[in-house]
């Protein structure tokens, strides 16, 4: 598109030397000026002058931590969503079964996601549940978490493990009954992949459903975000999903350490600015809501946890741990050497010691020590002020999890854990006062894509249900909104273009219906609504987005559903 010049009634910038402006002028799909009108005219006297409308315009929301294109394929059409901030209680969850039930194709596989004991406060669900519920109909439910998927004996019997059930694959496990038959559940990633991978290959267009989860995470304001579980055979999609028109997200990525490929350099033909690698990501420990994050303190023995199936004497500890020091030293040695930033998913304060001890002896070793490497650390729902602390001295990075929190806080504080560790979980205040680099993010598709939710939850702690716990953990609002932006893409590596509204940055921003700096921070949520974004200087006309992506041949990225596994935490 030509030159231009964007007006709004306060342009935020998040550049400390200028923090407000009238206007932004744009070429070529930079920012080439940012002021007043007059300002913005000098730099491009040609420029048409357009009104947004908005009451503000602001640096898009930068999201950290995501799983864009798999979160579409688990939870977008034809999945049917159950997630407990769509479907609050078990009777709405049943609720949806019953109109699936109803209005579906009787031979068609019916396909839910998003189930989670604690917040559903119902067990899962066993093949035998399921079979009361959907008779001769194959039924799937997947876990909100990731790591968890229950299905109906319609199910087994069409894949034959009625007459021989699948033997357990490497660090997964199938639910049994005492004869060893299978109960219709599973746990982990090689389950995940057996169960849902044949049904997603059948159902629908995958490419279409990651579509859908980008337009998702455009309206609630993303303009860029991660792949934390990058695989190569993602790559087509992605590339699929960048040339089209009106794409709404630039995407970086960190690929598994379970690749063959991982210290790989990779290239894409959308270029950088839209899609590039970053880094390696792994995993420490796992869930807090399955029972299997690493943590030095007892899970509780309530209705909450006996109903999720957590087993207070052998849920968490170090068993909990997904790797040992010398697997983890084996990776950084050979990820560091090829420059990659690091990103280790820990929860428990078990996993953020062995994180940071492996982190701390690599950076020794390769003399990384003292640079700009930006390793990550990711969620630390249990991390102390000194974790942080040790993670700032290190360069480490921070990224907080405040949905955690939001969704979860009243259960965490006595229901789940004791009140010393449970007000305290996700120390946003513990975190920035620390000087690490801290951003936050919705972890897609555990959480809806939600920044504006995550920003008023670390500067209120107040959870969805009105709870408050920790209130000391809260953060100002200044400091949350750069944790979206200029300090989530500092945690990309991507400041140099986005984050902020500055000269020579791309031209990419959310439209916000009110100033967060006049708003009762309790009114944020209600208040603030997102209304469109921009990308290089164009407003995302997200229907064209869809309409071009299902309009396109599918065939070439079937294979996506068979990954989809691999889209958690």
């Amino acid at each position: 598109m030509g030159d231009v010049i964007l007006t709004a009634t306060t342009v935020i910038t998040m550049n400390d030397s200028a923090p407000r402006a009238e206007a932004v002028a744009v070429s070529a799909g930079r920012i080439v000026a940012v002021g007043d009108l007059d300002e913005c005219r000098a730099a491009l006297p040609d420029a048409e002058v357009v009104g947004t409308g908005a009451a503000v315009l602001a640096p898009g929301f930068v999201e950290p931590h995501s799983h864009p294109l798999i979160s579409g394929i688990a939870t977008q059409a034809p999945a049917r969503s159950i997630a407990p901030w769509d479907c609050p209680t078990w009777e709405d969850v049943r609720a949806v079964f019953a109109d699936a039930l109803a209005t579906s194709d009787p031979g068609t596989t019916l396909l839910f996601a998003g189930f989670d004991a604690l917040l559903h406060g119902h067990p899962k669900p066993t093949a035998a549940e399921l079979d009361a519920i959907f008779g001769d109909r194959v039924a799937v439910v997947t876990d909100n978490s990731g790591h968890g998927v229950y299905f109906n004996s319609a199910l087994i019997e069409s894949y034959g493990w009625d007459v021989d059930p699948p033997a357990d694959p490497v660090a997964s496990r199938f639910g049994r009954n005492a004869d060893g038959s299978l109960n219709g559940q599973g746990f982990e990633l090689g389950v995940l992949t057996a169960v849902t991978g044949p049904i997603m290959a059948e159902l629908g267009n995958p490419l279409l459903a990651g579509a859908l989860y980008y337009a998702l995470m455009s309206r609630g304001g993303y303009t860029s975000t991660s792949d934390m579980t990058y695989d190569p055979k993602f790559a087509a999609g992605y590339e699929a999903l960048a040339a089209a028109p009106s794409c709404p997200l630039r995407v970086s990525m960190w690929e598994v350490s379970t690749t063959e490929t991982y210290s790989d350099t990779t290239t894409f033909a959308a270029g950088d600015q839209w899609l590039t690698k970053a880094g390696v990501k792994l995993w420490t420990d796992g869930s807090p809501w399955v029972g299997n994050i690493a943590i030095s303190f007892p899970y509780l023995d309530t209705d909450a946890t006996r109903t999720a199936g957590i087993d207070p004497a052998t849920a968490g500890g170090a068993d909990s741990m997904n790797y040992s020091r010398e697997q983890l030293d084996a990776i950084l040695d050979r990820a560091a050497p090829a420059g990659w930033q690091m990103a280790f998913h820990a929860n428990g304060d078990l996993a953020l010691d062995l994180a940071l001890d492996a982190y701390e002896d690599a950076l020794n070793r390769h003399g990384l020590l003292g640079t700009d490497h930006r390793w990550r650390l990711e969620h630390c729902g249990a991390g102390t002020r000194e974790h942080f602390d040790r993670a700032a001295r290190l360069g480490v990075h921070v990224s907080m999890s405040p949905f955690q929190y939001y969704y979860w806080g009243d259960l965490l504080d006595g229901a789940i854990f004791d009140h010393d560790h449970g007000s305290r979980w996700a120390a946003f205040n513990d975190a920035v006062s620390s000087g690490a680099c801290v951003s936050l993010h919705n972890d897609g598709s555990v959480s809806p894509p939600t920044p504006v939710v995550n920003i008023a939850t670390t500067v209120t702690r107040r959870t969805r249900a009105g709870g408050v716990h920790g209130p000391e953990q809260a953060i100002t609002l200044d400091q949350a909104w750069r944790a979206h932006t200029i300090d989530a893409a500092r945690t990309l590596n991507r400041e140099n273009l986005v984050g902020s509204v500055e000269v020579g940055k791309l031209a990419d921003f959310v439209e916000l219906s009110a100033d967060p700096w006049t708003v009762d921070p309790e009114a944020l949520i209600d208040t603030v609504k997102v209304t469109g974004t921009w990308l290089g200087g164009r407003r995302i006309d997200l229907d064209e987005f869809v309409a071009a992506v299902k309009g396109s041949d599918s065939a070439e990225h079937a294979h996506l559903a068979e990954r989809r596994a691999k889209g958690c935490c």
